[in-house]
C-alpha cells in the first residue's frame, strides 16, 4: 500500500516518517556533539558540513511529507475526543518544530550571505542574510527549539507506546506495516 487510507498509513507517509525520525534525532546529536568540538579537532568543519548537508535533505522531506499529508487521507485517530484532539495538536506542534529548528538552522548557515552547499550535488541559495544579529538569534532559536523537539519527540513516542501496550489498539502497528491501510 502506497497510499494512505482511513485504516492505515501507506508506505510513503512509514518511509518518511521513520527517516525522519532516525535523521532528526541523528542531526540533534550530532549538534549537540559539534558545540564541545575545539578548532583543532578533524571533525571541526566535517560535522557542521555533514550537519547542515543532512539538514537541508531533512527539509525538503519534510515539505514533502506536508504536501503528501495533505493530498493523503489521514488514518481516523483511537481514543476519546480529548485524546484525539491532543493528537493533532501535538503533531502539528512537531510539524512547527521541526520547520522551525530546520529554518532558523538555514539562517544560522547563510547569515554571511553564502549558500548551503548539499553533500557537494547542488547549493540551496541564501535567500535571507545579513539581518542584525541574525546568526545568534536563528542560534539560540535553533538551540532551544531542537531541545523542544526532542521533548515532544519523547511525549509523541510515550503516546505511541501508550497506545500500544496499555490502550491495545493498533495506532503504533499502523506506522509500522502499510498493510494495515488496506
Amino acid at each position: 500500500m502506497w497510499r494512505n487510507t482511513h485504516n492505515g498509513w501507506g508506505i510513503v507517509s512509514i518511509a518518511l516518517h521513520w527517516l525522519s525520525a532516525v535523521a532528526i534525532i541523528g542531526l540533534f546529536i550530532l549538534g549537540w556533539w559539534m558545540t564541545g568540538l575545539d578548532y583543532f579537532h578533524g571533525w571541526y568543519n566535517l560535522g557542521p558540513w555533514w550537519h547542515r548537508s543532512v539538514g537541508m535533505l531533512v527539509l525538503f522531506a519534510t515539505l514533502a511529507r506536508l504536501i503528501w499529508r495533505f493530498w493523503q487521507p489521514t488514518p481516523l485517530a483511537h481514543g476519546q475526543r480529548m485524546e484525539k484532539l491532543a493528537a493533532h495538536f501535538g503533531h502539528v506542534a512537531l510539524y512547527v518544530l521541526m520547520l522551525v529548528v530546520m529554518i532558523s538552522g538555514y539562517m544560522i548557515s547563510t547569515a554571511n550571505g553564502r549558500g548551503i552547499n548539499v553533500f557537494g550535488w547542488f547549493e540551496v541559495p541564501a535567500l535571507v542574510y545579513d539581518l542584525p544579529n541574525q546568526e545568534s538569534l536563528a542560534g539560540t532559536i535553533h538551540w532551544y527549539s531542537a531541545l523542544l523537539l526532542m521533548l515532544m519527540a519523547l511525549g509523541h513516542t510515550a503516546a505511541a507506546l501508550k497506545h500500544h501496550w496499555i490502550d491495545g489498539n493498533d495506532t503504533l502497528l499502523r506506522m509500522l506495516d502499510p498493510r494495515r491501510a488496506r
